[in-house]
């Protein structure tokens, strides 16, 4: 990839080498400005890396970078280091005085967002010391002093670890408001798929000590990817596989994924023509079934409450909730409204106040908890060994798949499966920690935020292995992504003590929780913000993330049927335009002997081009309204 001089930041030939392997190989990139670039590519292919030389907080072992001349820029690295014996208020503002930065709404938009609804008339919470609070608050802490600055260009490194649904669509509303259209810069390593979907323009894939460029977001990142492939006839037959599949899922899947100019998915389209659905879900029901009988939960009257005497919280109040076999449920909601406690109700961890847990008789259930400690008992052996010890092959769908395979399809190498579980990375223990438990082939399975640690084509490979897998399937995540993508139904838990069933999906908990918090109606009062401050996206983030994500609901009936003729409109130019290009491609292949008609034709055709992005971006517009 070029440089240019516009560019904020310019890197030239840059190689960083880790022991006796290149990382980054003779990289040559730039961040221009009003670029949006996430950054994907496998655990431990030099992602945080890259951001560091681009940052300048690491010096590369040839090559150099440049930065543009006054260049302010923001670095959130992987590890928050907070300054210890300081406040969240020194963490955050530094020495600002209270005038000084309350009377700027930005500022109180990332205090708001991110620190759990502080603002300037509810500011007892800054003074915490930091070193009294969790991993996570301390990462929102981090995250917030970074954006109350004013910097050019922001080079975040997985901002979106230990933020809830709603925390990520406040900060992706955020980034996009942030700096007029062409201005600033981003770089994000994420493994979030909606948001680079929601956020970047570009995508830069880190591999094999390159960096692989795509226009558009993680869905057109997909696409591209897969056209590539084709069009060099690799020989992976199973990643193209599983990269067809997932664009099966793109095309097919919610309507939010799919509100784009349908002339920019034709292509996907006809790779998928022939790709079934993701999950035979007739045949998956059959077998859960087959395997579970009729009952699997049953929750009748429950009541749940935490904490002592003034402190006590209800969780869960007269609750009644069944979960039937072959049931695949994703649980949202905010920090500390329950989540976990409603899968300890399952498992029987966890007791209620009042009211029966009902389990089948032939429940077999298995949990993949926020924990890898589990692993430490097998640690002195290999990956594979490790798998093996439960059993050597697994059943799922209807064919039965060996140990080894399953780790291949999960990315373990073969070399890579004799590695000792105590070498393995975090990403790595975090795949072989959910192989163990699909090898002892329970037939009710719990997912409690099961994307910490892995890369998005890991996740990919995780739902291709979960589509297979017939039982009950109950998620727990902030990856709004993979709920869409391997569960069926949604829930949320809104603090009122209610099991609220989402027919609309996350769309719809985003718009409850904006209502809930612009009129405090139903707003969830106990959210567990513990310490006062950072304890999680709570009321705050809805006010700006659901409003924006919810916008769609806010347009009035004549408004939506304006948009939907506006969008009819818009698809018949679209259609001449691109008749009027075919002609033209045609007639350059008559005349391409004739230099000055070649020119002209040329000419021709970048001025359609033009004008049919102008139609895209107003067929965009008219789409979001008509929701």
């Amino acid at each position: 990839m070029g440089t240019s001089v516009a560019n904020l930041v310019n890197a030239e030939a840059v190689r960083v080498v880790h022991g006796s392997r290149a990382v980054l190989d003779g990289i040559s990139l730039g961040i221009g400005e009003g670029e949006r670039i996430g950054v994907v590519g496998r655990n431990g292919d030099g992602k945080s890396t890259l951001l560091r030389v681009l940052a300048r907080r690491q010096e590369p072992d040839a090559g150099r970078v440049t930065h543009t001349g006054g260049l302010r820029l923001g670095m959130l690295d992987q590890a928050d280091v907070l300054p210890p014996g300081t406040t969240v208020r020194q963490a955050v503002l530094g020495g600002a005085a209270e005038h000084e930065w309350a009377s700027r709404p930005a500022v109180r938009d990332v205090l708001v967002g991110l620190l759990g609804g502080l603002d300037a008339r509810d500011v007892g919470g800054l003074d915490v010391p930091v070193g009294r609070l969790s991993g996570g608050q301390r990462r929102r802490v981090a995250l917030a002093g970074l954006l109350v600055a004013d910097d050019d260009l922001l080079v975040l490194d997985e901002p979106t670890n230990h933020l809830d649904v709603e925390g990520v669509a406040w900060l992706a509303e955020h980034v996009r408001s942030r700096w007029a259209a062409g201005q600033g810069g981003l770089v994000v390593v994420t493994h979030d798929r909606w948001f680079l979907d929601a956020v970047c323009t570009r995508v830069w894939e880190v591999h094999d000590g390159v960096v692989d460029a795509y226009d558009g977001g993680y869905a057109a990142y997909v696409l591209t990817r897969a056209e590539r492939a084709r069009v060099a006839a690799v020989t992976e037959e199973r990643r193209q596989n599983l990269l067809r599949k997932e664009l099966a899922w793109l095309r097919r899947g919610a309507p939010a994924r799919t509100s784009k100019p349908r002339f920019r998915i034709e292509a996907a389209s006809a790779l998928i023509a022939d790709e079934p659905p993701p999950r035979d879900d007739v045949a998956l029901a059959r077998m859960a079934t087959a395997r579970l009988g009729k009952q699997v939960f049953d929750l009748e009257g429950v009541t749940l409450a935490r904490g002592r005497d003034e402190e006590r919280r209800v969780l869960l109040r007269d609750v009644t909730w069944r979960l039937g076999p072959g049931d695949r449920i994703g649980v949202v909601g905010v920090n500390g409204s329950g989540k976990s406690s409603l899968l300890g109700l399952l498992t029987g961890a966890v007791q209620p106040d009042a009211g029966t847990v009902r389990r089948g008789s032939t429940v077999v259930l298995a949990q993949l908890s926020q924990e890898v400690r589990e692993l430490d008992e097998v640690a002195d052996l290999r990956a594979l060994e490790a798998v093996q010890r439960v059993s050597r092959h697994v059943r799922l769908g209807d064919r039965d798949v060996p140990a080894g395979q399953l780790l291949e399809r999960l990315g373990f190498t073969a070399q890579r499966q004799w590695t000792l579980v105590a070498d393995l990375s975090g990403g790595e223990r975090r795949r072989l920690q959910l192989l163990r438990l699909l090898m002892a082939e329970p037939n009710v399975l719990l997912l409690d935020e099961p994307t910490n640690d892995l890369d998005t084509d890991t996740l990919a490979a995780v739902e291709d292995v979960l589509d297979g897998w017939p039982g009950t399937l109950v998620v727990v995540s902030h990856d709004r992504y993979l709920l869409e993508r391997v569960t069926d139904r949604q829930v949320a838990l809104l603090g009122d003590g209610r099991v609220r069933d989402l027919p609309g999906g996350v769309e719809e908990y985003l718009r409850l929780r904006a209502e809930a918090a612009a009129g405090r109606v139903g707003a969830p009062a106990g959210t567990g913000r513990p310490s006062g401050a950072g304890a999680g996206a709570g009321a705050g983030a809805g006010a700006g993330a659901g409003a924006a994500a919810g916008a769609g609901g806010a347009a009035g009936a004549a408004e939506v049927r304006s948009a939907r003729k506006e969008m009819t409109r818009l698809e018949r130019q679209l259609e001449r335009v691109a008749a009027e290009e075919e002609r033209l491609h045609a007639e350059l292949v008559e005349r391409a002997t004739d230099h000055s008609a070649v020119s002209a034709l040329d000419s021709r055709l970048r001025e359609l081009l033009a004008q049919r992005e102008e139609l895209e971006a107003a067929w965009l517009e008219a789409a979001e309204l008509a929701g």
